[in-house]
C-alpha cells in the first residue's frame, strides 16, 4: 500500500470539529446516527492478527408492522489491497489474495453476515490501465468452474451466506470472450447466476474496453434467502438509470463493487450511492479496492503527461447507505477492511409510503419521452425567447455599420483591385456563400 500523505479516514477529519456541533454536522452528513456494533471476540482477533479494519454497525429499525415480521440482516463488504508485486506469476499473486481475502471472509462469518460482497475484480490487480493482454488477462476465470467459485463457495457453505464474487470472467463457450462480472453465490455454496458490467469507463486510464464490452446480462435482480439483491458494478453507479432499472425489477439491496481512484472520483464517491438509496427506496453498498498497484512496464493516460507505473491511489471508503439517506462512516482510505451494517429491509417498503416516490414518478411521461430521444430524428424541447431574435437583428445592424465604416476608410485612395479586407472581418449571415460580392455592395457607392 502506498500511504505516505494520504488521508487515513475522511470521519475522522470531523473530530476535529468542535463536540457542540459534530452531532449536527454528522446529521446533515449522515442522516440518523447509526449504532456501533461491537465486534466478536473471533472477528477482533482476525482484525488485530491480520491487520485489516473491521467496523460494525446497526441502522435503526423499520417500524414494526402487524402483517410483516422484521426482516434484519447483516451486509458485508470487502475492500482490500492485492498481495504480492504485479511481476510475480499469476497463480502466485492469486493465491496471496486468497489468502488475504480467506481471514477477512471468516471475520464476516463471525460477526454473523448474511450477505457479502467483495470489491470488483477482487482475484487481480486492476490491471486494465495498462492495455496489455499478457499477462493479465491469464486471471479470466470461467464463472463456476474456476479457483474464486470452489474458494468461496465453500466459504458460503461453511458460514451460511450468500457471496458476491466480481471477477474477470472468461466464457470459453462464446469464444473465449472476457466480461466484467458478478457471481452470486447461494448459502449452499450453489451458483444462483452471474451479472455483466452495464457500462464501460472509457476516461483517464480506465481502459476497460480494450479487454471488455457493455454487458449482455440487462438488470437481473436476485433472490435469496436474505432477501433480493442486484449488483450495479463500478462505473455504472455513474448512471441514475442503472441504479434505478435494479430497484424497479425489485432489488433491496444494490451492491457497487467498483475500483476508483482518488484523483478522478473521490467527490463523488460519498454522494452517488447515497443518492441512489434515496431515488429508489433500497438499501445501497459502496465498495472500493484499497492501495496503490505498481505495474513493470509504463503507460499513458492520454493526457499530454508523463508515462507512469501506477493508476493511483484507491482510497477503499466502502459504505452502507438506506433508503432514509442514513448511512455508515467509511472504512479507511488506505487500509484493508471489513464493513458489517445490520439493516431491516421492511425499511424500502415504508421509506417508499412516506416518500410517494414511485406513486409520484411518472414513469409513462419519461418512457415517452425516451423513445423520443432515441430516435436519429429527435429535436430537443426548446422555447426560445423572442428577444433574443430582436437582439441578433440589432447586432447585425451593428455590424454593418461597423464594415460599411471599415470599408469607407479603406476605400478613400484605393480602387476596388487593391481593397484589403479580411474576409473573417465579415459574418456569415451578412456575406452568405459569396463574401466578396457582399464587400462590392458596400464598396460601389464610394468607387463612383
Amino acid at each position: 500500500l502506498a500511504m505516505a500523505g494520504e488521508l487515513e479516514c475522511f470521519d475522522d477529519a470531523l473530530r476535529d470539529i468542535p463536540a457542540e456541533k459534530q452531532a449536527e454536522v454528522k446529521r446533515i452528513l449522515y442522516g440518523a446516527p447509526v449504532e456501533v456494533v461491537p465486534l466478536t471476540p473471533d472477528a477482533e482477533r482476525l482484525s488485530t492478527t491480520h491487520n485489516f479494519e473491521a467496523k460494525a454497525f446497526r441502522f435503526p429499525k423499520a417500524a414494526l408492522e402487524g402483517g410483516r415480521r422484521p426482516r434484519v440482516v447483516r451486509v458485508g463488504l470487502i475492500q482490500n489491497s492485492i498481495a504480492r508485486p504485479t511481476t510475480d506469476p499469476v497463480s502466485e499473486q492469486y493465491e496471496g489474495i486468497e489468502a488475504k481475502i480467506s481471514h477477512m471472509v471468516h471475520a464476516a462469518g463471525a460477526m454473523g453476515v448474511n450477505i457479502l460482497c467483495l470489491q470488483e475484480a477482487w482475484h487481480m490487480p486492476f490491471a486494465f490501465c495498462t492495455r496489455e493482454k499478457h499477462p493479465w488477462c491469464e486471471f479470466a476465470v470461467d464463472a463456476i468452474d474456476s479457483r474464486p467459485f470452489k474458494f468461496l463457495s465453500e466459504m458460503a457453505r461453511t458460514h451460511n451466506m450468500v457471496i458476491i464474487s466480481p471477477i474477470l470472467e472468461r466464457d470459453s463457450i462464446h469464444g473465449n470472450t472476457l466480461w466484467n462480472t458478478a457471481v452470486v453465490i447461494g448459502n449452499n455454496g450453489n451458483y444462483i447466476g452471474k451479472h455483466r458490467k452495464n457500462h464501460i469507463p472509457r476516461i483517464g486510464d480506465f481502459n476497460e474496453s480494450t479487454y471488455y464490452m457493455e454487458g449482455n446480462t440487462g438488470h437481473p435482480v436476485f433472490e435469496t434467502v436474505f432477501g433480493r439483491l442486484a449488483i450495479n458494478i463500478c462505473y455504472g453507479r455513474h448512471h441514475p438509470l442503472n441504479w434505478q432499472a435494479f430497484a424497479l425489477n425489485g432489488a433491496e439491496i444494490v451492491f457497487n463493487p467498483s475500483a476508483t481512484v482518488g484523483a478522478l472520483s473521490e467527490p463523488m464517491w460519498g454522494i452517488e450511492a447515497r443518492n441512489a438509496a434515496i431515488a429508489n427506496s433500497c438499501f445501497t453498498c459502496a465498495i472500493n479496492r484499497v492501495g496503490t498497484e505498481h505495474f513493470p512496464n509504463e503507460f499513458t493516460s492520454g493526457d499530454g503527461k508523463k508515462a507512469h507505473h501506477d493508476f493511483g491511489h484507491f482510497y477503499g471508503s466502502s459504505y452502507t447507505t438506506a433508503p432514509n439517506a442514513t448511512r455508515t462512516p467509511s472504512l479507511s482510505r488506505t487500509r484493508d477492511g471489513l464493513l458489517v451494517s445490520e439493516v431491516d429491509l421492511n425499511l424500502c417498503r415504508q421509506v417508499q409510503d412516506k416518500w410517494s416516490f414511485p406513486m409520484t414518478a411518472r414513469y409513462d411521461m419519461y418512457a415517452e419521452f425516451l423513445t423520443q430521444y432515441a430516435e436519429l430524428d429527435y429535436k430537443p424541447q426548446i422555447i426560445r425567447d423572442p428577444s433574443l431574435d430582436a437582439r441578433t437583428e440589432q447586432q447585425k445592424g451593428c455590424e454593418i455599420i461597423c464594415i460599411a465604416t471599415l470599408v469607407e476608410r479603406e476605400t478613400q485612395n484605393t480602387h476596388m483591385h487593391s481593397l484589403r479586407i479580411p474576409l473573417c472581418t465579415f459574418p456569415v449571415e451578412l456575406t452568405g456563400s459569396n463574401p466578396v460580392r457582399c464587400v462590392e455592395r458596400l464598396v460601389e457607392p464610394k468607387l463612383r
